[in-house]
């Protein structure tokens, strides 16, 4: 069995990215610019956005922090997105979800300039993904590519089970791993609340990503030999014995499948590194884009 290590993984995606914007500042060029903004103080979403802060400071990105008041009207918030889609100093940027109950999240994604949407969301970039083309990966299904890639775990002519399909993981996963080229060639099932017998598609599946949240779902029994098993699943457990009170989980019984796995992703340490990483891969695509123009 190989760890996955996202951790590592996403330290040697930074630094890559650090040499390119230390190459770009030495030929006098404008180093990427990303933004984050975040509506209210949901703590979650503030150590989130923190990170990616931080992330830019690490490799020498410019980067904004746009904070706004939970009661912020759905109409001052588009005029806020209309005011960063206009902004030529910024390359791109991201809204952190959740936003509170009375913003519709559709309405203001749908709002993002397509060319500045980082994370990948807009319809514009899912259906250029969708059609093989050059955009932006949502950075989850990004960071789990990068990740087969660069542990050089075999895709093609395999079965891959995807479990979940939100927009931002299971379906964008379920296009990307049935994609022509490396990683993909695969043949995917993708599987979700209304699958009867789940366990009978991943008992025979080679590739196993799992983004349900429900903790320690998938158990060794629903697993064969030599499963790849990627866990997107992140869920704060009670625990009285840990200091804070709680442990992070998983949607695989870890102790248990990594026993029968080839390759297998830890929580944490897994996928979540790896997303704030590829969203800076992004932010540097995006800069070079708005170069070419």
């Amino acid at each position: 069995m190989q760890l996955l290590d996202g951790k590592k993984t996403s330290e040697d995606i930074k630094n890559e990215i650090a040499l390119e914007v230390q190459k770009m500042k030495d030929d006098g060029q404008k180093v990427p610019h990303l933004a984050a903004v975040i509506v209210g103080t949901n703590g979650a979403s503030l150590t989130y956005v923190g990170s990616k802060v931080k992330s830019c400071q690490q490799i020498g990105f410019e980067s904004t922090l746009v904070a706004l008041p939970e009661n912020i009207s759905e109409e001052e918030l588009l005029d806020k997105i209309n005011e960063l889609n206009e902004d030529e100093n910024l390359d791109g940027y991201i809204v952190q979800l959740p936003l509170p109950k009375h913003i519709d999240e559709q309405k203001i994604l749908m709002a993002i300039d397509p060319e500045k949407d980082v994370d990948g969301f807009h319809p514009t970039n899912f259906g250029k993904m969708a059609l093989e083309m050059e955009t932006f990966l949502p950075a989850t299904p990004y960071g789990i590519m990068e990740l087969l890639e660069r542990y050089k775990v075999e895709t093609s002519e395999k079965h891959t089970v995807v479990i979940g399909r939100s927009h931002i993981v299971g379906r964008p996963m379920s296009i990307l791993m049935s994609r022509k080229g490396y990683p993909g060639d695969s043949t995917v099932t993708l599987t979700h609340s209304r699958t009867k017998n789940i366990e009978e598609y991943t008992k025979n599946a080679d590739i196993i990503i799992t983004a349900l949240g429900v903790p320690n779902y998938l158990k060794a029994n629903m697993v064969k030999e030599g499963v790849v098993v990627i866990d997107v699943g992140i869920t704060r457990v009670e625990d009285t014995s840990h200091p804070k009170g709680y442990i992070i989980t998983g949607d695989v019984d870890f102790d248990e499948v990594s026993k029968k796995a080839s390759f297998i992703t830890p929580v944490p340490g897994g996928v979540g590194p790896m997303t704030i990483a590829m969203l800076l891969k992004n932010t540097l695509l995006a800069r070079k884009l708005r170069s070419r123009k």
